[in-house]
């Protein structure tokens, strides 16, 4: 019995070397042989950013993304905000800020997921027409925020401005005179 399953395990190790498998699929065996160039498997490249708002008809708009000095998008009024990334931040806070630079009071949630960052902005009441607003996205700590893949992101900032004629601010109200 022994004798047998010596020439068993023999005649099977025999016929798994003698028969070469081959080391890319034929075309008749119903295998799709994809290359794929180097640029796919390189890392991901630096994070973007989109900037949307909510339209009055609940549809949504991007604001384009300029440098300050190039001028400010003119946007619609609107109290939500959007803010897309490529990537997954590391380190990051997100801020709305008025024309003089005052942080505006909202409610924001952030969702992360592989295709990147979903940072929601809303606010207790519209922008204001004809007044100018910047999202800053920065270093929540330290000198620098990073992406998924450790590098450092420079602070961004996006300015817009809401279009129609500015607000003029209510009169002081009026002083009661005292009589004696």
């Amino acid at each position: 019995m022994r004798l047998l399953s010596l020439s068993v395990v023999g005649a099977a190790a025999l016929g798994l070397a003698g028969c070469p498998k081959p080391s890319v699929p034929t075309e008749d065996a119903g295998t799709a042989v994809i290359s794929l160039p180097d640029a796919a498997l390189a890392q991901p490249g630096p994070a973007t950013f989109t900037l949307r708002y909510t339209l009055a008809d609940a549809g949504t708009e991007s604001i384009p993304v300029v440098g300050e000095e190039e001028g400010r998008p003119i946007v619609e009024p609107t109290s939500s905000l959007e803010l897309r990334s490529s990537q997954v931040l590391r380190n990051y806070r997100v801020r709305l800020f008025d024309e003089v630079d005052r942080a505006l009071v909202s409610d924001d949630t952030a969702e992360e997921s592989p295709d990147g960052l979903l940072y929601r902005i809303s606010l207790p009441t519209p922008l204001k027409s004809g007044h100018g607003y910047v999202l800053v996205i920065d270093a929540q700590s330290g000198t620098s925020m990073t992406d998924a893949q450790g590098r450092e992101i420079a602070d961004i900032r996006m300015p817009f401005q809401i279009s129609g004629e500015k607000e003029k601010p209510p009169p002081p109200p009026a002083k009661k005179r005292r009589t004696r």
